[in-house]
């Protein structure tokens, strides 16, 4: 069984209008899917965890007309869940459908970052993945960049849920230069010259990281 992580880059008339809100409003920094299901053939039930401005957020949603209802449950200042019920656009049973014909699962967390762009894992045969990822440059026009591809095996869930694109930021560059490693590698000034700030603010960005992934890894 393979897995094909991928960074998704949707065309504009089949991005769904949160999603668009998302890439354009400086209020938003990130939406999960964590789960979804259909009560009938026209309706979703989904599961969204948001990283952003919750007010701005609701005076969006309440005017997207495929949302019938929705709640929303704040967790702190920045961080907060939406429970969404909505009817099935075309676009989205374009997009799903490439993967319900190779037989291929979606496996959640689904994840739209500040540009509006989806990453996401699917998994199946080895030859449907690649044939997902032909089908979706050509046939529907989605710019696909591979992330990762092979085995799967998924002991632990995410623990990247409750960084900010930042943050995450931050970390994926700190470990692409060794700054994790043993011994390590680059140095945090490194870093900082890497993503163009200041070494301070490099290292709260990785301190507050690292915190919000050490409360997950223990169930905190």
């Amino acid at each position: 069984m393979r897995y094909l992580h991928a960074r998704l880059d949707q065309p504009e008339w089949m991005r769904h209008p949160m999603q668009r809100f998302l890439a354009r409003s400086d209020a938003m920094e990130r939406v999960e899917l964590h789960a979804w299901n259909l009560s009938r053939e026209d309706v979703q039930f989904a599961l969204f965890y948001m990283v952003g401005d919750i007010d701005a957020y609701r005076e969006r949603i309440d005017e997207v007309e495929p949302v019938r209802e929705y709640e929303l449950t704040p967790v702190d200042e920045e961080h907060f869940y939406s429970y969404v019920c909505q009817t099935y656009t075309d676009a989205d049973e374009a997009f799903f459908d490439a993967f319900a014909a190779l037989r291929l699962v979606v496996v959640p967390p689904l994840v739209y970052d500040g540009r509006g762009r989806l990453t996401l894992t699917s998994v199946g045969a080895g030859d449907a993945l690649t044939e997902l990822v032909a089908t979706l440059r050509d046939s529907a026009d989605i710019g696909v960049e591979v992330l990762e591809i092979g085995e799967y095996d998924r002991r632990h869930g995410t623990v990247a849920a409750g960084l900010t694109d930042r943050q995450f930021e931050a970390v994926e560059t700190a470990t692409s230069l060794g700054y994790y490693t043993t011994p390590r590698e680059a140095a945090l000034a490194d870093v900082a010259d890497e993503l163009g700030i200041a070494e301070a603010t490099a290292s709260e960005l990785l301190r507050r990281a690292e915190s919000r992934v050490m409360e997950r890894v223990v169930g905190t």
